[in-house]
């Protein structure tokens, strides 16, 4: 295990970088995925001195369901964002929300956060000097309670059971 770590430092970011770089191509020629290949094993191996710690996957399975859930998650607040949109600004009703966190491993935070922003109609502001809370910025909330309940039960749960179990 010590040589593959040796040759291989991140096992699980390596194919995913190779996806991404062949959907960011649109292509899967050979050269592409030989091209990808190599970027995703270069890239891990000489980043190497900057990561301080093993990322810690205590449930890959859920991480997968997760990311799955992202996406669904993407797509639908494109079509909320496009119909408020067309809906013009008088039916907007934007608002900051301060959502609590249970949150303690800061690759997790650093996710929720970005997942946020990632998220369209929703931007993580600010996390507290504590990291006890997170503000985000909503485009469109009738009711922030339940924005706050949203973030917390499709985002930050499962960040839970995947980092910190």
């Amino acid at each position: 295990m010590k040589n593959t770590r040796k040759f291989l430092p991140h096992p699980l970011l390596t194919p995913l970088l190779v996806c991404f770089w062949l959907l960011l191509n649109n292509s899967l020629t050979p050269g592409q995925i030989l091209l990808g290949l190599l970027l995703a094993w270069i890239i891990p191996a000489y980043t190497q001195a900057y990561w301080p710690h093993e990322v810690p996957i205590k449930r890959p399975g859920r991480l997968v369901i997760f990311m799955g859930r992202f996406l669904v998650e993407i797509l639908l607040a494109n079509l909320v964002v496009a119909r408020l949109i067309l809906a013009g600004p008088r039916v907007l009703r934007p608002a900051f929300v301060v959502v609590p966190l249970r949150l303690r491993h800061e690759l997790a935070l650093s996710l929720l956060a970005n997942i946020i922003c990632l998220t369209p109609g929703t931007v993580s502001a600010r996390l507290s000097n504590n990291r006890r809370e997170l503000l985000v910025h909503a485009l469109d909330s009738a009711d922030p309670a339940a924005l706050v309940t949203r973030i917390q039960h499709r985002f930050e749960t499962p960040l839970k059971e995947i980092f910190e179990c």
